[in-house]
């Protein structure tokens, strides 16, 4: 099943915010998020917000074929929650728009190239905005990739995981290995950056198989690469194996010497890390919309499940696509309308959180220590500067842009070990 959703307080049905939370959205960086859950298989280790549209039943066809203008009604209502009801300037131009999933490519891309038109209308793009899509590397086609180059997509993020068939087994990827570097070829013929996805520590992976994986990403040449430590997620056929002793769980040790190898692969092949995970060839073709999350950005979710952060307030919707779009006036998904006027458009998120001034400072650590330019000792609260000394001492934080920069930068080590980092820091 997917994930739960967290706890939070209730969320109105108009989706108005509280009061102060839009005083610096016209002064603040913007981004939207678009969730799209539909999948063609549920990868077994997968805890995200997704849906084989088999699962979804006799209506899944019609869910999928209706998704685009269900987002674009969830938009409408954004425009009006971030102006108070016309009341305020709004956010400026969105910088940044990331397409995630699911598998955003199950959408034709016209429909894809519809809720960024959709986007454009109602925010209007910076003239350099980053605007990303993940992909399967199956669904992926030239005619498609030079449609979404040509509506305004600049970048798409591949999900290869792992170039090792028996690894891909284990995570039950469907994909042909194969099908990574013809996707590669296919966004780089329509003029758009390509970014690779690979996860490590998946039971019966040697070190081997993962040199093997980062040496095939290479050869392709990627401007970005994102590398992530297998979790066995609670709920996930995954976890179901683990626990009747069919794989092993990921072993610790295993996963921090992988990153290890990563980071030296990586390094050596010209491309430098800018956060924990992700790594890019030069800073400009870092990852600027999740570098607006890490640095505690605003920006827009939708789509069943999504989260948003404005001013402090985060929400998140409902996650079943038939109770999103029922959310959104469209309760008789699937069935044929003759023209009729669709129900009325109520918030779709589930519940929210207003962050204390508290704990938005505890966030911008957690989130912020993860990144290349770390943090200002300053921002830092009295005892948690305190404790940068001893994780200089312990080799966690880089002594020197400590001591001269001021600033908490995690070491190798120190990426390795960085939930131990923020603990440290927030108390």
């Amino acid at each position: 099943m997917p994930s739960a959703l967290p706890d939070g307080d209730p969320a109105p049905a108009t989706g108005r915010l509280p009061a102060g939370a839009l005083d610096a959205i016209a002064s603040t960086p913007f981004g939207v998020y678009v969730h799209v859950p539909f999948c063609r298989v549920r990868c077994g280790y997968c805890d995200f917000n997704t849906y084989a549209i088999p699962e979804l039943g006799a209506h899944g066809a019609a869910e999928v074929s209706d998704y685009a203008d269900q987002v674009l009604r969830e938009l409408d209502l954004a425009v009006d929650v971030l102006t108070d009801g016309g009341s305020g300037p709004g956010p400026r131009q969105v910088e940044t728009v990331f397409v995630g999933g699911g598998t955003p490519t199950l959408l034709p891309a016209a429909d894809l190239a519809k809720v960024l038109h959709g986007i454009r209308d109602r925010w209007g793009l910076a003239p350099d905005a980053e605007v990303t899509t993940e992909a399967n590397p199956d669904t992926v086609t030239p005619e498609g990739m030079a449609a979404l180059a040509a509506a305004g997509f600049t970048r798409v993020s591949l999900g290869m995981q792992s170039a090792v068939p028996h690894v891909l087994a284990t995570l039950d990827r469907t994909h042909d290995p194969a099908a990574v570097g013809r996707a590669v070829t296919a966004v780089r013929a329509a003029g758009m950056a390509v970014s690779l996805d690979l996860i490590y520590g998946t039971p019966g992976e040697s070190v081997a198989d993962w040199r093997r994986s980062l040496d095939a990403a290479l050869e392709l040449a990627p401007d970005h690469l994102s590398a992530y430590a297998l979790v066995v997620e609670e709920g996930t056929r995954l976890a179901g194996q683990v626990r009747r002793g069919e794989v092993a769980m990921p072993d610790d040790d295993d996963e921090a010497s992988k990153y290890e190898v990563a980071d030296a692969v990586l390094d050596a092949a010209g491309m430098q890390w800018y956060e924990v995970s992700n790594w890019a060839r030069t800073p400009d073709q870092r990852c600027r919309h999740n570098i607006g999350y890490w640095a505690g950005g605003n920006w827009w979710g939708a789509g069943p499940g999504a989260h948003s952060h404005v001013g402090g307030v985060r929400w998140w919707n409902v996650k079943h696509p038939r109770a999103y779009a029922a959310r959104l006036g469209d309760a008789g998904l699937g069935a044929p309308r003759g023209g009729a006027a669709l129900g009325p458009v109520l918030s779709p998120a589930a519940a929210r959180e207003v962050l204390t001034s508290e704990q938005q400072a505890d966030e911008r650590v957690l989130l912020g220590v993860r990144l290349v330019d770390g943090l200002p000792i300053a921002d830092l609260a009295a005892g948690a500067a305190r404790e940068v000394a001893g994780l200089v001492a312990e080799g966690l934080v880089d002594g020197r842009a400590a001591v001269v920069e001021r600033r908490v930068r995690l070491t190798l080590t120190g990426r390795l070990l960085a939930d131990t980092v923020v603990r440290r820091l927030v108390g």
